[in-house]
This record gives C-alpha cells, structure tokens and sequence, in this order.
C-alpha cells in the first residue's frame, strides 16, 4: 500500500483524493495534506482523515509517507517535484507539468537522478476510446496520419474571481492552453508523435479578468502530419479529438463515444462505459511505484508536451507567428 500526501487539496486537489476512497484503493491511499492556507481546508481535510499542515519540507521527511501528488500552481511545479525526488518521494503532479521544457527537463532529470517515479497526470489517456484511437492509428487501420483536430473548453472563466491563481496571467498564459489545451497536445502527441512547430493566437474577447478566452493553434507535426488546438474559456464545456488518415477518420465526442468512419464515409458508433480516469492514473501510478508497470505517459512525452505549450505560449505573444518547438528530452 502506497501511502501518499496530497500537495494543493483545492477543489482539483480533494477530487484526486475522493478517487481512490470510494471504494477503497488497495493500492494507494491518502493519509497528509499540504495546503498554503490550512485553515481554508481543515474541515475537508479532517472529513477525509488527512493529517493537515502547511509545511511540505514536514511531510518531505515523514518516512511514513511514501509519495506526493502535487496539485499546486503550475508556476510550483518544478521546484517541488526536485524537493520531492531529493527527499527520496516518487511524484505524481498534474498538467501542465512546468511552464518551460528546461524546468520540465531539470525536474524529470532530479527524478531520474533519485531513482523515484516520475507520473503526470494526463487523465485523458486512461480513457478505453482514446485507447482504441491509439491502436487503430498504431495498427495502420487509418492508413497514412495526415490531421488531426481538438477542442477542450469550458465555462470555468466565467466564474473565476479576481486574485484566484488559476486566472492569474502567470499561470495561465494563452488562455486555456495551461488548463485545457494541454490536454489535446498530449493527445496529439500520443496518437501522432513530436511537433515540429506551432503558429498561435490568444486574445480576451468577454472576460474581464487577465485570463484570455480564445486561443487556437495549429501545429505541424515531425512526420509532416498538421493539426489544429482550440480552447476556450467562456463557452459550453466540450471535450473532442479528431484524426484523419487515408482510409478514414477517428471522432472522440466527450469521453465515452468515439465514431468511425472508414474511407467510404461509413459511419459507425461505439459508447464506452463511464470510467474513472483519476482513479486509473493513480493506480497507475502506484502499479509504477510497486515496479508492476510502467507509467502509460512517458515522461518524453512530458516534457515534449510543455515544450510545444511553452512556444505556443511564445507564438500567441508574436501575434502568432510560426515557433520551432524546442525537441530536446534532457
């Protein structure tokens, strides 16, 4: 049993936990938490059974604490995986796993360096459909990949108030891409591999916050494949990923459907059953800990991940001009 401190028991946070408590995991549990201000989640907190402080170096060097799962600012990343790793803590931290591929790099390299397991959490991946997608695009039954689409957004903009992190520029540049459009990157990357460059364009048309709520991207992939990002932060929630290839295409719709159509235009439609996809990655990850498996999301990926989010991010700021993605691994 692998017992683990929740870093950020936020709203995100204390969902992460919930995941493996009903039912119980045999493999992971929550037993500390980690919060800036404790008092704000002291009553969570104590409903959950977690021991609560506001110390992260205290529960670095509690030897009863095995691993942590970081739900912090993005900004906060780097810097507390290496304190974990150097404590001799395996990691679990949510996307985007840094702001710059250099901090990602330094970050998974203190892990490897550690000899402790490094997991993100791109929860998208845990998905049966998303599965099917990367079987049919690796089996060759789409034929050559030419292009691929993806729109994550939400209304979460709306609602956020002035001061809260999330809305914070700093941490959310270009708009959802640090929240949402992370998301469709991994994916992109997992169904079709490196991207060699990104052209990309982020304003703020209805929020009165610092957050921008439009931003679209598109990508050029290694292989020569192209692709298009969209996400937005003052609309309906959607969650859709398309792949194109010779001999037909790929629509995931939300989490469950996934339609297929072959090079005839036949369309044909799969449900999936719900699934947890948090309590997935968290076993997961343990499964990784306990040396049972290796972690479904390559840390590459990771890293390559916020490299192309980071030269988005500088895209957006040139008025959207074509960025190489920065292709480096460590």
């Amino acid at each position: 049993m692998l017992n683990v401190a929740i870093v950020g028991p936020g709203r995100w946070g204390l969902r992460l936990v919930d995941a493996v408590c009903a039912p119980a995991s045999a493999k992971l549990r929550f037993t500390h938490a980690v919060a800036r201000t404790p008092d704000a989640v002291r009553t969570h907190c104590s409903a959950r059974g977690l021991s609560l402080t506001g110390d992260l170096a205290q529960v670095l060097a509690d030897p009863g604490v095995d691993a942590v799962v970081l739900a912090t600012p993005h900004s906060q990343h780097a810097e507390q995986v290496a304190a974990a790793a150097k404590a001799g803590k395996h990691v679990f931290v949510e996307k985007p796993f840094t702001l710059d591929a250099a901090s990602a790099r330094a970050a998974a390299r203190a892990c490897r360096d550690a000899g402790v397991v490094l997991a993100l959490g791109h929860n998208r991946r845990f998905l049966p459909a998303f599965a099917e997608m990367q079987g049919s695009v690796a089996g060759g039954s789409l034929g050559e990949i030419l292009h691929l689409e993806g729109n994550f957004s939400g209304n979460f903009g709306l609602g956020y108030q002035p001061g809260g992190w999330r809305a914070a520029q700093a941490e959310s540049p270009a708009g959802g891409m640090t929240a949402m459009g992370i998301h469709i990157i991994d994916a992109f990357i997992g169904l079709a591999g490196p991207i060699a460059a990104i052209r990309c364009e982020s304003q703020r048309k209805a929020l009165e916050l610092e957050l921008d709520d439009t931003t679209s991207a598109f990508v050029r992939f290694a292989n020569g494949a192209t692709g298009c990002i969209s996400t937005l932060t003052a609309t309906g929630r959607i969650f859709r990923l398309q792949v194109f290839g010779t001999r037909g295409w790929l629509h995931l719709l939300e989490h469950r459907v996934l339609e297929v159509c072959d090079i005839e235009g036949k369309v044909r439609r799969i449900e999936y059953p719900q699934v947890d996809i948090e309590r997935a990655e968290l076993e997961a990850f343990a499964d990784a800990v306990a040396g049972a498996a290796i972690y479904p999301v390559p840390v590459e990926d990771a890293i390559h991940g916020v490299a192309v989010m980071e030269a988005a991010i500088r895209s957006a700021g040139n008025d959207g001009e074509r960025v190489a993605v920065d292709s480096r691994i460590v």
